[in-house]
């Protein structure tokens, strides 16, 4: 998961460019759930988490740095503020969560769970006074019998109750985190938002990690398959694909651009159960295919009309 900032759309991209940056988007999103599933198995949560939004942060700086000069990373106060509210419950809240959800719940769940955010959204919207169309609550509806079907014992889906809890918790806070980066103070430029995002969840995730018990010691009994994924999340998920997202924005309809919301789901649950071996069980298929086809409706739904 990772943020969504509100740019222009521009047109004139070469239609394999858009395809490219969009296969990106597809695929390295998709399979970071695969990733933060090995990166548990043997590396402590919380702290990898916030190891990842580190570095990320460290090397998107830089390069910005580099680019454009240091001043391109002043912001001021209350810009700073609300990257900082925005990151907390984005990236610690929502990428934290789901950290934490996948030690117990396969990567395949996960991103199914995942895929609620954009339901969550409406919910939130219709709380602050718009009023969805009829076929945006149709959508809603069918992701929640979706998540119902998912969620239900006796699912076979191998996660615990607490695990899924924490990972539909953690959805709640990506929606919000979404929604309030809308309504707050940031950066013009979204990369620059993006670094400081990044600074504050790693701080965020740092802290409570290290309060709840895990230690730095903890990562010298890590495996190589597990420093791999985690070199993975932090160039392909956190700074590769959202550069590609960003550019997406940019250059692509909003309505093309939305559909990795119920793309990545898919290509997390094939991977899982390719790579991983996770269960992919009949409640799985059915409740994951309900749930993509109301995340459908609802882009459908609030794709912006011809004038």
């Amino acid at each position: 998961m990772t943020a969504q900032p509100a740019t222009s759309q521009r047109t004139g991209a070469s239609t394999g460019a858009l395809w490219c940056a969009l296969v990106l988007v597809y695929v390295a999103w998709g399979s970071t759930y695969l990733g933060i599933r090995v990166v548990v198995e043997d590396m402590p949560p919380l702290i990898s988490a916030g190891a990842r939004f580190l570095t990320a942060a460290v090397l998107m700086g830089t390069f910005l740095a580099v680019r454009s000069g240091p001043r391109v990373l002043q912001v001021r106060p209350r810009e700073l503020r609300g990257s900082a509210i925005v990151g907390i419950l984005l990236l610690a809240g929502g990428n934290g969560g789901v950290v934490l959800g996948e030690r117990t719940v396969p990567s395949g769940m996960a991103a199914l769970l995942v895929a609620m955010v954009p339901l969550w959204l409406i919910l939130l919207r219709f709380a602050s006074g718009a009023r969805p169309r009829l076929l945006t609550w149709a959508g809603v509806l069918v992701g929640f019998v979706g998540l119902a079907v998912l969620v239900l014992p006796g699912g076979g889906s191998g996660g615990t109750t607490a695990g899924i809890l924490i990972i539909v918790g953690a959805s709640l806070s990506w929606s919000v985190g979404s929604f309030m980066s809308q309504r707050m103070p940031m950066p013009a430029n979204p990369f620059v938002a993006t670094v400081w995002e990044m600074l504050a969840a790693a701080i965020t995730l740092l802290v409570i990690g290290t309060v709840s018990g895990e230690r730095l010691s903890d990562f010298g009994h890590a495996s190589t398959s597990s420093w791999i994924a985690l070199g993975y999340l932090v160039v392909f998920g956190s700074i590769v694909a959202y550069s590609a997202y960003v550019w997406l924005l940019q250059n692509a309809p909003l309505s093309l651009v939305s559909t990795y919301a119920y793309v990545n789901p898919v290509v997390a649950v094939l991977l899982g159960a390719l790579i991983l071996a996770e269960p992919l069980t009949g409640a799985i298929v059915a409740g994951g295919a309900i749930v993509v086809v109301g995340v459908a409706l609802v882009v459908r739904a609030e794709r912006p009309r011809p004038a």
